[in-house]
């Protein structure tokens, strides 16, 4: 039996939406909220269903945000933006996604296989050397975090590396730095800070993908609000007395503002703040990483590869070149993702689609011979060059600490924030976003 989404809402007791609280019909407070990804969905649907007057602002012509379903193939759905359910048991996107009675299906590190390229081969590498690898990228983390400043987890490994490596074991490490970190925060090894790169909780249990989009769930927290697409926030003046939020062809009042734009806008001053932001949001700004992770869907007309596998890893000379693969045959479609994270992706963003293909099809010969066919159909991402992004998501960089992250969730007067940026715990996630833009709609409501 499906659930109303008042009772999904009332019934979310790990971070419940509604409050006891009764709004007074006589004059209720206004409320803007800045950017309808999850973070202002989830503020907007609370406050909303507490019989506020809310109103979600979002620069582009969709919701969602950073979760983006293409329906290019109409038949086969894909996520460019987030994927999965990380870690269901007692996720709230579990409960959001059984409301919304989203299909989901799981996938597996355990369930993958390894392909390496022949130049390593003949080079005697016969796997990842996984174990050897955890224990000195463990040891290397372990001594940093006993420095009195902080460093980056490159410059922390290369700190317990004793001798000049092989180009055998270098190709090894690269791996395992890009698909267990880089892939992971979406921030190069260079960047990442070695103290507190994974200062964050998880929720136990499966990853989950949705076969009919992420957007489902977006679609459902939607139903009924008051939606502006396509307003572009230039300029947000905040007083004692009230919000003024201005953009590119309309001004708009309120007695309180929720901002949920992501960190890479920040950074970009996209946005002009009278007054300035505090100094303390500001410095967590810069301190805090945008990181950057794209995808490359390749559809074939049939699938060539096995079947049965959820990840297919192929390890190469090539640091961070296609070292990761999504296999959606389970699904029934004939389609592998492709990704590149952090300076990789960076780089392979500045070349043509075509450029971006013909490598993408190198990799795949090389790990299943020169007889696999080509694609036909690709979808491809720049989320850095979005400009209602400017990025993926964050991550803790050098000489950054979740400090940073309670500052950016910090308000300011009638300026509230939300955003994964914002979540200590949940970093850089959907559920992270969703559970901050709670916390913020139960900041408002307090004051109510």
């Amino acid at each position: 039996m499906s659930l109303s989404r008042r009772q999904f809402l009332a019934g979310l007791a790990a971070s419940p939406l509604l409050l006891n609280t009764s709004v007074s019909a006589a004059n209720p407070p206004s409320i803007l909220v800045i950017g309808a990804g999850m973070a202002g969905l989830a503020a907007a649907r609370a406050l909303s269903d507490q019989g506020l007057k809310v109103t979600l602002l979002e620069g582009r012509q969709r919701i969602g945000g950073r979760i983006h379903t293409s329906r290019v193939w109409p038949d086969y759905p894909m996520d460019l933006g987030a994927s999965w359910i990380h870690g269901q048991k007692q996720n709230p996107i579990t409960s959001l996604a059984n409301a919304a009675q989203a299909k989901r299906i799981a996938t597996s590190y355990d369930n993958a296989e390894l392909y390496i390229d022949k130049r390593l081969k003949e080079l005697g590498v016969k796997g990842t050397n996984e174990t050897a690898l955890e224990k000195l990228v463990n040891k290397a983390l372990k001594q940093a975090a006993n420095l009195d400043e902080d460093i980056s987890l490159q410059a922390a490994v290369e700190r317990v590396l004793t001798k000049p490596l092989s180009p055998a074991y270098q190709a090894q490490l690269n791996f395992y730095l890009n698909s267990t970190y880089e892939q992971e925060y979406s921030g190069a090894t260079r960047e990442l800070s070695a103290q507190t790169l994974d200062d964050n909780e998880e929720f136990e249990g499966a990853d989950l993908l949705f076969p009919q989009g992420y957007d489902q769930l977006t679609n459902y927290l939607a139903q009924g609000l008051d939606l502006r697409l396509g307003q572009i926030v230039s300029k947000v003046n905040y007083e004692k007395t009230g919000v003024t939020v201005s953009t590119q062809d309309q001004s708009y009042s309120a007695d309180y503002v929720i901002i949920t734009v992501p960190l890479g806008v920040l950074k970009r001053n996209s946005i002009q703040f009278n007054p300035p932001l505090p100094p303390a949001k500001q410095a967590a700004i810069q301190r805090l990483g945008m990181g950057l992770l794209n995808k490359a869907y390749l559809r074939f007309n049939k699938v060539f590869w096995p079947k049965e596998l959820d990840w297919l890893e192929y390890l190469s000379p090539d640091a961070g070149r296609w070292a990761e693969w999504v296999s959606f045959a389970k699904i029934g479609a004939p389609v592998l993702l492709g990704f590149h994270a952090a300076d990789r992706a960076r780089e392979v963003e500045t070349w043509t689609d075509q450029a971006v293909i013909a490598d993408a099809m190198k990799a795949l010969k090389a790990m299943f011979g020169n007889a696999i066919p080509q694609p036909v159909g690709v979808q491809l991402t720049r989320w850095s060059q979005d400009p209602f992004a400017y990025g993926s998501y964050s991550f803790n960089a050098v000489g950054s600490s979740n400090e940073d992250r309670q500052a950016l969730a910090n308000k300011n007067g009638r300026l509230y924030w939300a955003g994964e940026a914002t979540h200590s715990e949940y970093l850089g996630t959907v559920h992270g976003a969703y559970l901050s833009g709670v916390r913020a709609a139960k900041a408002v409501l307090k004051l109510v």
